[in-house]
């Protein structure tokens, strides 16, 4: 059966379009729910995302927050959809998590982005935070942008480098180590 909701998308003047070689970055859509959660069960993808899977109400209720971000704020993530196929791969964007986490990210931008293990390596993550970053810092002049990721993602802690995040505390966030990142204006 098909979902009621199923042939609507985030409303385009919510969340802006962005588009890089390889990506479309776009709202949140109804239709990437199978897709979301298949990744958030593949332990490749959620190992260093709270190293648990999600069902389908945890993604369900992830997308919603991502959407409100966007009618709260003004910012958001935007779903990564990979041109070459048209599937959702992913997601970028930027968040007020109110995290019991010190050092506090409270009053910060904080960055983040996951992307499907299938596509690793094609320089897909580097793309995606570029367009986000372009698009965020002139619209929101804040004087810091932070990201939190865990200490043994190698792969994101380098992203994070190529944008100017450097580490500024190891800490924990839900029993957990990470890396607390910030990147200056």
């Amino acid at each position: 059966m098909t979902h009621p909701l199923s042939l609507l998308a985030a409303p385009p003047a919510l969340v802006p379009p962005l588009e890089t070689p390889d990506l479309l970055l776009r709202g949140p859509q109804v239709s990437d729910l199978p897709e979301f959660t298949a990744l958030s069960n593949d332990p490749s993808f959620y190992r260093f995302l709270g190293n648990k899977p999600q069902n389908e109400e945890e993604v369900w209720r992830r997308m919603l927050g991502q959407l409100g971000h966007w009618a709260f704020f003004g910012y958001g993530a935007w779903s990564i959809e990979e041109k070459a196929t048209g599937r959702y791969c992913g997601s970028v964007g930027f968040f007020d998590f109110q995290r019991d986490l010190s050092p506090s990210l409270k009053g910060t931008l904080e960055a983040g982005w996951t992307l499907a293990p299938r596509l690793h390596g094609r320089g897909y993550a580097t793309q995606a935070v570029q367009a986000a970053l372009a698009w965020i810092t002139p619209r929101f002049p804040a004087e810091r942008i932070t990201c939190i990721i865990d200490p043994g993602n190698v792969a994101s802690l380098a992203v994070a480098r190529k944008f100017g995040f450097h580490a500024l505390a190891r800490t924990t966030y839900h029993n957990e180590p990470i890396v607390v990142l910030e990147r200056a204006r």
